[in-house]
């Protein structure tokens, strides 16, 4: 029986140091080499002004801008993570349902049927950067009114900003918040 236990034992702590401290080493510094920004993660800038981070979504409430997809951490990404609240808990319904009436008061030319799932949900780790074409376009009309640009010419940058899909298959075309309103504060 002793041998069983210190062999056990010996198993656990090489699978100990393997797993919780050569392996995350091992993951560090191959981000050091490979990754941008020494895997500190991928910095989004204007005018040399740190203004973001490219994974991590940021929440823009001003009608003059896009609005990011709702985060069910306050876009905090120390504390990433969903709401894990399906659609039969009131309490997640009660949200999403205020998330509708908010965004139907600011875009008053959108029904309630056009809503894409997007702008009113959080994402599963709640600090998704991107929201979907439909997301971005329904906005238009709002952003136009409050900064007296045409339409055609939001569509156009919104389309400029649309990331697609890798080789056409692997994913959804997607347009990324940040970088899409640092573009509109750049138009003239």
């Amino acid at each position: 029986m002793k041998t069983y236990f210190f062999s056990a034992l010996k198993i656990t702590f090489i699978t100990l140091l393997f797993f919780g401290v050569a392996y995350p080493l091992l993951i560090v510094g191959i981000a050091q080499i490979v990754a941008p920004n020494s895997g500190k993660g991928e910095l989004v800038e204007m005018d040399g002004k740190v203004l973001g981070f490219s994974l991590i979504g940021q929440k823009f409430t001003s009608d003059k801008y896009f609005n990011s997809r709702p985060s069910a951490v306050e876009y905090n990404a120390a504390a990433t993570g969903g709401s894990n609240k399906g659609p039969s808990n009131p309490d997640y319904l009660a949200l999403v349902e205020q998330r509708v009436q908010d965004f139907l008061s600011k875009n008053p030319t959108v029904k309630r049927s056009d809503i894409p799932v997007d702008i009113v949900t959080a994402s599963g780790g709640g600090l998704d950067p991107d929201i979907s074409i439909q997301a971005a376009i329904i906005q238009i009309p709002r952003i136009a009114k409050a900064r007296d640009i045409s339409e055609e010419k939001l569509t156009e940058l919104v389309n400029k900003n649309t990331s697609h899909p890798l080789l056409g298959l692997m994913g959804t075309s997607s347009v990324h918040v940040l970088k899409l309103n640092i573009a509109l504060d750049e138009m003239k």
